[in-house]
């Protein structure tokens, strides 16, 4: 038997770290001290495309990207920008920012309602290889 569900996690975490509404994150859109960082796993970036200019962290990588001491760090994560991070939905960005401010992060948020919420609410999108040619 499980000691938390998942949406125990989820919500915990909700408690915790900062959820930015859509109307928010899109006015953080241009903001150069900005980086969106989408945390879906490839698969769904190929089929759904993306936020323009996010970054893509695989969820599984994501702690280890942002580490300088790991092998895999990638300095886009840690040049100091505030980092928003998404999903389809919310629940694993939810779980990824409280990670990340137990880490040490500070300046991280995360979409509420996720890259779908985003779509559903007019939120500008690309597919990702225009994303990726534009990094």
């Amino acid at each position: 038997m499980l000691k938390k569900s998942s949406r125990q996690l989820v919500a915990e975490a909700n408690a915790r770290v900062r959820s930015l509404s859509i109307d928010e994150a899109k006015d953080k859109l241009n903001d150069s001290n900005v980086l969106f960082v989408d945390i879906r796993d490839a698969r769904e970036l190929e089929r759904e495309g993306t936020i323009p200019g996010a970054f893509h962290a695989p969820r599984g990588m994501l702690e280890f990207w942002v580490d300088p001491d790991s092998p895999y760090y990638k300095e886009a994560l840690g040049e100091a920008k505030e980092l928003v991070l998404f999903c389809r939905s919310s629940w694993r960005s939810a779980l990824a920012a409280a990670t990340l401010q137990d880490m040490g992060l500070e300046a991280v948020a995360h979409v509420d309602g996720g890259y779908q919420s985003w779509k559903e609410n007019g939120g500008e999108t690309v597919n990702s290889a225009e994303n990726r040619r534009s990094r």
